[in-house]
């Protein structure tokens, strides 16, 4: 990419996340790793033996076909025009912060925007979870005994992948939902 393209396209990518909810979720990836970091010095030094067919390996096969499928599909939409450039960033995007933040205001009083917060929190609980979930597992899948019968196990990289994928795959079902439960902000 040469730096003319990259000062093209980085300035409209700038503008449309939202600060705070990028910020929060460095925040929550942080802590995360930070926590993961806590755990690991405070392993156990007997080691763990693997007890097989743990690893859900052929579970985690058919998840990677329903990525790829998702991949695919947002791939020919954002060739085709339907699907933006940035979809894959529109839960940070301010957006989705301000859509969040006229849910929240509304909900005290409409009953309907009350019944959409209720669903859509637990939604956001999940998102903030899996960002903070993916700093724990830096650094807590060090310890061997951490991944030996984790999914993906008994390797680092293959626990890291298949709890990456897991949590993706989480937050973009999450992110579609919040999606449809958020208000659009033309809406009176």
């Amino acid at each position: 990419m040469t730096t003319q393209a990259f000062q093209h396209t980085t300035p409209s990518l700038h503008r449309m996340l939202s600060r705070r909810l990028v910020v929060a979720a460095e925040l929550l990836f942080t802590a995360g790793v930070s926590i993961g970091w806590v755990r690991y010095e405070h392993r156990s030094t007997i080691p763990l033996h693997h007890v097989p067919g743990s690893n859900a390996w052929w579970q985690h096969a058919a998840i990677a076909a329903v990525a790829l499928a998702i991949a695919v599909m947002i791939w020919f939409g954002q060739r085709s025009g339907r699907i933006g450039r940035h979809v894959l960033l529109a839960p940070l995007s301010r957006s989705a912060a301000e859509r969040i933040g006229l849910l929240y205001r509304r909900a005290p009083w409409r009953p309907a925007a009350f019944a959409r917060a209720l669903a859509a929190t637990p939604l956001l609980v999940v998102m903030m979870f899996s960002i903070f979930r993916a700093g724990f597992q830096v650094t807590s899948g060090i310890d061997p005994n951490a991944t030996i019968n984790a999914w993906g196990g008994p390797t680092y990289i293959g626990a890291m992948a298949c709890h990456y994928l897991d949590g993706l795959l989480i937050m973009a079902v999450a992110a579609w939902l919040l999606n449809l439960l958020l208000p659009d902000r033309n809406s009176a």
